[in-house]
């Protein structure tokens, strides 16, 4: 579900209820789609409520059109960035190709999830705008239905600051418009610098776009280690043009005095040094995060509480169930973890638990926390952040380290910036958590990943196998130092931070 009702009257008392079932889900995204196809398997009356597309947030406007971009992107850059190999060429970039191919492989996509939506019993779903009346009815179309259980699986939107919409017109895009352009803009601001805003810079910057990256703190990605963050600017300003620590203080677009028809945005802003400044260019790219989509739709009527960020409040967190309400929100719309692997694992567990005897359930255990931003050089956190590890009093913790700078294969790649950072606990021999701005970064937050979830001790990593040549071997040079420093007299937290 990719928009929220609308306020609508209460015409319950005028109204029979139309249908009755065990369970309704309302939304149809990765969440949505999981929590019906979990629910069928025993509830034959199950019915899932959409408005919008039938597929994922995924696929149509998130993870994979953003790929996309981003493999022509590195293909252009490993075209241009050649000569130091002795490899002397220049890509030619058909921007219209580029955008085409974008839209083409994610309908691709797209189709196999129709597919599975088709196959769906017609009267198993409904294409409509839900909304929850005051007596905890579910108002779609002509219906007034009554569900025993409810999973709300309405998704995310996009945020756009207050006017700007107004303001810029149609030299807005965010996520959900920027891969409907027909062709490459010659230039564009992105506001954000999070895991949306690094990706498209950095791929439309790689595509030959002039690409400004403005955000309001000197962070990027969110990222909560001091020196990876530094690291990770140091990376990308190599070959992005970023104004961290800026402040914006209007926005607007004006009409192109020599062609009617187009229009010129601009920003004024105040930069790190509090100098005003004013950017100009063709579009204004908003990635200043989403937000759920749960505010309008009537969840207060099933007595579920929202606090001041528009989450629910009694959040099971494995499950999406709302303290002892049988009702569920999962995916991107408890505002918990806005991540496909969770939301798919939320759904999967919520359509367990409304279909099955509550204690014959299958719930999946929490995922040990992971998330990747696809720039280049990758950005990663793994487990417990390093504030977090730094809030519990009890952990005796280490800081095991290693650049990529001179890391063998990454220097025969040419791909030789990063850090990776591994806390260590020394009570217990194990990792808490690990971030990174690496080449390859993925594959090492995998393995991280793995390791924190079986339990792995340091020792069990490095028994390992770590094949030579490989950017990995950079992981086992990290681990070999935390496995000393956890033999050597432990400093304070803080001095071991200053050291970091």
């Amino acid at each position: 579900m990719n928009k929220q009702p609308d306020s609508a009257s209460d015409h319950s008392n005028d109204k029979k209820v139309t249908r009755k079932v065990s369970v309704a889900i309302i939304g149809a995204g990765t969440a949505g789609q999981n929590a019906f196809r979990q629910a069928r398997k025993i509830k034959e009356d199950a019915l899932i409520i959409n408005d919008g597309f039938w597929t994922t947030t995924c696929i149509e406007i998130g993870c994979m059109p953003s790929k996309l971009l981003i493999a022509a992107a590195d293909r252009a850059y490993d075209t241009n960035h050649s000569s130091e190999f002795g490899v002397h060429a220049s890509a030619q970039i058909d921007g219209k190709q580029v955008m085409e191919r974008v839209r083409a492989e994610r309908s691709h996509f797209a189709n196999y999830i129709k597919e599975q939506v088709d196959s769906w019993p017609e009267n198993n779903k409904i294409a409509g705008r839900a909304h929850i009346n005051k007596q905890g009815l579910i108002e779609v179309n002509d219906e007034l239905i009554e569900a025993e259980k409810i999973i709300v699986a309405t998704g995310s939107s996009t945020f756009i600051p207050d006017d700007w919409a107004k303001k810029l017109g149609k030299t807005l895009l965010t996520s959900d418009t920027v891969f409907e352009l027909a062709d490459l803009p010659k230039s564009m601001a992105v506001v954000g610098a999070g895991a949306i805003g690094l990706e498209l810079a950095q791929a439309f910057t790689r595509l030959g776009v002039d690409v400004t990256l403005f955000n309001q703190v000197k962070r990027v990605a969110g990222l909560k280690d001091d020196d990876i963050n530094n690291k990770a600017i140091d990376c990308l300003s190599r070959e992005l043009t970023m104004h961290l620590g800026s402040k914006i203080i209007n926005v607007g677009s004006q009409t192109n005095a020599d062609n009617a028809a187009s229009a010129a945005a601009f920003i004024d802003y105040e930069d790190s040094a509090g100098a005003s400044q004013q950017w100009q260019g063709e579009y204004v790219l908003v990635a200043t995060g989403r937000r759920n989509n749960i505010d309008e739709l009537g969840v207060e009527n099933l007595g579920v509480e929202l606090d001041e960020k528009n989450r629910p409040k009694q959040l099971d967190k494995r499950t999406g169930k709302i303290g002892d309400l049988e009702v569920y929100i999962v995916g991107d719309a408890n505002a918990n973890l806005p991540l496909l692997h969770v939301a798919s694992d939320e759904g999967f567990s919520a359509g367990s638990m409304v279909c099955d005897n509550k204690k014959d359930a299958y719930i999946r255990p929490p995922a040990t926390p992971f998330s990747i931003v696809f720039c280049s050089p990758q950005i990663v956190n793994v487990g417990m952040s390093l504030p977090e590890i730094q809030e519990d009093s009890e952990l005796e913790y280490v800081i095991g380290k290693v650049s990529f700078d001179n890391q063998g294969r990454s220097r025969v790649m040419g791909v030789n910036c990063g850090l990776l950072h591994i806390y260590g606990c020394k009570k217990t021999d194990r990792i808490l958590g690990a971030s990174m701005v690496a080449p390859d970064a993925e594959y090492i937050g995998h393995i991280l990943a793995m390791a924190i979830t079986n339990d792995l001790s340091i020792k069990d990593m490095l028994d390992m196998p770590f094949y030579h040549p490989t950017i990995l071997e950079g992981l086992r040079t990290a681990l070999h130092d935390v496995q000393q420093m956890m033999r050597i007299p432990y400093q304070s937290n803080d001095t071991q931070q200053d050291n970091s």
